[in-house]
């Protein structure tokens, strides 16, 4: 890869993490903070509180929403069954946005940036390796984001990425429900919200 290809990926690379992490650093504290105080005030509505914890979810590709905390809650406060479907649907529809926005915005933007010829690199590398990455990014804070719209980029079959993806999303909506409906029966949302942290910790050093 030539010096210029080079920085031209790096751009598109920043762009990609600019999107991710700009919505986090100016809203972040502002939608944890909202969310403890609805989850607080909002605990015994268990459909308003599966609405809200799904709407959530399914903006996590645009918004700074602490997903992992989210999905917990979903099982503390809807148990295990009701906590697995609520995250499994907004993770899945937060794929699908996401997906959408690299096909249709991302892909005319890399084709500019980098030019047809490392578009269809991408799309080799796509081929050999994205469905690993898919699945192995998902638990992962910012990866999980970047993965989905680089599928869409790099013109990932929708069936492929919308199975890989859904998959995926329910082994890890499985793992937070089954952590938050754990803490639930010890009555510890400290212990939800010490499984929220932790899991992807895992995720990121194995």
């Amino acid at each position: 890869m030539s010096n210029r290809n080079a920085y031209r990926w790096l751009l598109m690379c920043i762009a990609i993490l600019a999107v991710i992490l700009i919505p986090f650093f100016l809203f972040g504290d502002r939608i944890e903070t909202w969310t403890n105080s609805f989850l607080r005030a909002a605990s015994d509505q268990s459909v308003l509180v599966a609405i809200v914890l799904g709407l959530l979810l399914a903006s996590d590709i645009l918004l700074p929403v602490p997903s992992s905390m989210v999905s917990t809650a979903a099982g503390f406060f809807l148990g295990f069954m009701g906590g697995m479907i609520t995250s499994l649907i907004g993770m899945t529809v937060s794929c699908i946005a996401g997906f959408w926005l690299g096909v249709k915005f991302g892909r005319p933007i890399a084709c500019r940036l980098v030019g047809i010829n490392e578009l269809k690199r991408l799309e080799e590398l796509s081929h050999r390796f994205g469905d690993w990455v898919i699945v192995v990014s998902r638990p992962i804070p910012v990866l999980a984001e970047a993965s989905v719209l680089f599928a869409g980029i790099s013109g990932m079959p929708t069936y492929r990425f919308l199975l890989l993806s859904t998959l995926s999303n329910l082994g890890i909506s499985a793992v937070y429900a089954a952590v938050g409906a754990f803490s639930a029966t010890t009555n510890s949302f400290l212990l939800a919200f010490a499984g929220s942290i932790l899991v992807p910790l895992v995720a990121i050093y194995n």
